[in-house]
């Protein structure tokens, strides 16, 4: 496959970018360069994206360690120390994983880069290791500059939150956003990616729905792409201060305005919500400069 399938060819033909995306497109490749394995070395947050072979249904997941836990073992390999915590949705398709296609996503909100490795996955006497097909990084564009974490002990986590559908709290809590990290499936493999703007931009319009913009970005189009193609999605909301994450999972569709806007519609299969599941604690954000209006 090259660097688009048919789903993000449809988007851009349809915004009417194809040649300046054929252009970004060149950022994209199969080898992890000396820099990006210097990045990722870096990181104590990975975000995973696969679907369930089991279930069909795709989750967007946090992996974390002290710096160093993920690293590149060669040019086209990362090897991830540990994995998903033992509740995590996607934790029972990581266990016997030997082909499973992935995407990953580290952001550095204190440097405000951001690295996406796209690969297949398996298990490993470590933890995982992923085969790299595709790597490659984007610009700062809306990441909230984060200064600094702590790590604090790990603890028992509290119960899992199950649900079909939003609480007033959860609701509360995804208005309150200004990231997200969103988990998307093709026919040839998953991409991990991240969404970000001032508090208000992720809308619940029911306890079953979501609505956000898709902001003016790179114009590769390969999350709505992926959704053109395979509807089904995840999501990942953290709260940075306290460590809790909530995971969505279920399908989007993408609507596009007579005047050029865009917005995703998320309906919600199923909400996780599990209390201080990782031990990363965040410094208050600097919202990015490049961030709309969210009420207009």
């Amino acid at each position: 496959m090259g660097a688009y399938h048919a789903g993000s060819r449809a988007v851009q033909d349809r915004v009417g970018v194809r040649e300046f995306a054929d252009h970004v497109g060149r950022i994209i490749g199969q080898g992890i360069k000396p820099v990006a394995a210097a990045f990722l070395e870096l990181q104590p947050l990975l975000i995973l994206g696969a679907a369930d072979p089991a279930t069909g249904r795709v989750w967007a997941s946090p992996l974390t360690g002290a710096a160093g836990f993920v690293r590149a073992t060669g040019p086209h390999q990362i090897s991830i120390t540990g994995g998903t915590r033992p509740t995590d949705p996607l934790t029972p398709a990581l266990a016997e994983a030997r082909d499973l296609p992935v995407g990953t996503i580290a952001l550095d909100p204190r440097t405000r880069r951001r690295m996406r490795v796209d690969g297949r996955l398996r298990r490993t006497a470590r933890g995982l290791a992923i085969e790299a097909e595709r790597v490659f990084s984007n610009c700062p564009k809306y990441i909230q500059r984060r200064e600094s974490y702590e790590t604090v002990a790990d603890r028992e986590p509290d119960p899992l939150r199950h649900s079909t559908e939003l609480t007033t709290s959860q609701a509360e809590f995804i208005a309150a956003a200004d990231t997200f990290f969103l988990a998307t499936v093709h026919e040839h493999g998953a991409d991990a990616s991240h969404r970000g703007g001032n508090p208000g931009f992720v809308q619940v319009t029911s306890p079953r729905e979501l609505v956000w913009p898709d902001y003016t970005g790179n114009a590769m189009f390969l999350s709505l792409g992926n959704l053109l193609a395979d509807p089904r999605a995840g999501l990942l909301f953290l709260d940075w201060t306290t460590g809790t994450t909530l995971q969505l999972t279920g399908e989007a569709r993408t609507e596009f305005d007579e005047d050029g806007e865009r917005r995703v519609r998320f309906a919600v299969t199923e909400v996780v919500e599990s209390a201080a599941a990782i031990p990363l604690r965040w410094s208050a954000p600097e919202y990015s400069p490049a961030n709309p209006d969210p009420a207009h």
